[in-house]
């Protein structure tokens, strides 16, 4: 692990130093600011898994980079070898987490580039990967920036936000989804605030969010995930903007677990329910919300947290780490080629035809 001194400025989530992916470790922020180095895939896989590294879009970046990380650390092997190594790496990284569909979407972006230099020696073929990666960084970045300048358009001046989990840079290769709508309206001379819920059971809201909202001094007060609905009745939130893992075809969003509830409270208080993501989490050949795959994590990340546990020994848990709205609920897909009101399959497909 390396240290870093408490960062001023952009966040820096993913960064590359010579033959390796630094990965600022998420599971320890807000109090220590570390990132853990990767020299292969296999430790790309296992960041991601062990949520050193979490988002959607961050996730696909990561993914990315072990393929050419292991394409680096193959290069001095025969071309059977090397073609056998990489294909356990994109094996190894596919089955790291199940639900992110940027995972995926990057893996086969890195497969298409492999196929495209073929049949060139191993050392240029990992040149290349390498180029492929941080490209797909480079316009994770460009991405967010355009969708947020779509999304600040829908934010009045003086407007209190809601947002659950964390949507932000640390979610993603730089400036975030659904926080880089409220920072491009900051940008653009709106004066935001932001509410952001703790996000049990992992505390990305409370971690994660207030922590990069607090360093670039955007106004942001934290609640339980409890306190929202009061919130909504008092007339003290406007509008409620959340990142996504998967977009089914039809709409439907499959985001962070408690994010379903927050969408019916907001529709229950007559507030917009907005999200935002690149079209690369929009999942074309998932038909709708019932077929996404949702990860089911340790029970021991509801029974405590740390190394404190509060719950009897031997409960019965569940964890599901993600739920699925119902487009119904979803009042616009914000994306950087535009946004999407009442999302639904036909809209959606003309939005990634365009």
């Amino acid at each position: 692990m390396t240290s870093a001194p408490r960062p001023r400025g952009p966040v820096e989530t993913l960064r590359l130093s010579a033959a390796r992916l630094e990965l600022l470790d998420q599971r320890v922020l807000p109090h220590t600011v570390r990132y853990s180095p990767c020299s292969s895939a296999e430790d790309v896989a296992l960041a991601i898994r062990t949520m050193v590294v979490r988002g959607a879009p961050a996730i696909g970046c990561a993914a990315a980079h072990g393929v050419a990380l292991e394409a680096t650390r193959l290069a001095g092997q025969a071309p059977l070898d090397f073609d056998a190594g990489l294909e356990r790496a994109f094996t190894l990284l596919a089955a790291s987490r199940p639900t992110a569909v940027n995972l995926f979407w990057a893996l086969e972006r890195m497969r298409r580039a492999l196929d495209g230099c073929r049949p060139a020696a191993p050392a240029a073929v990992a040149r290349r990967l390498s180029e492929e990666a941080s490209r797909i960084q480079e316009e994770d970045v460009a991405s967010n920036r355009r969708l947020g300048e779509h999304g600040a358009a829908l934010l009045r001046d003086g407007s209190t936000v809601l947002t659950h989990c964390n949507a932000g840079a640390l979610a993603t290769a730089g400036h975030g989804t659904a926080l880089g709508v409220v920072r491009s309206a900051i940008e653009a001379g709106k004066r935001i605030a932001v509410i952001a819920d703790e996000t049990r059971p992992l505390l990305q809201g409370a971690r994660l969010t207030a922590w990069e909202l607090a360093e670039d001094g955007i106004p942001v007060t934290l609640i339980t995930d409890g306190m929202a609905g009061h919130l909504m009745a008092g007339g003290e939130i406007h509008a409620v903007i959340v990142g996504a893992d998967r977009v089914a075809a039809n709409g439907d969003v499959a985001n962070k677990i408690g994010t379903y509830m927050v969408a019916v409270l907001a529709r229950r208080h007559g507030l917009p329910f907005y999200v935002a993501c690149p079209t690369s989490t929009i999942d074309a050949a998932t038909a709708a919300g019932h077929l996404i795959p949702i990860e089911e994590r340790d029970a021991a990340e509801v029974t405590g947290y740390g190394e404190v546990s509060w719950a009897p020994e031997g409960i019965r848990v569940r964890n599901p780490a993600f739920d699925v709205t119902p487009a119904e609920l979803v009042t616009a897909l914000v994306t950087e080629r535009g946004v999407v009101f009442s999302p639904d399959a036909t809209k959606i497909r003309a939005l990634l035809d365009a």
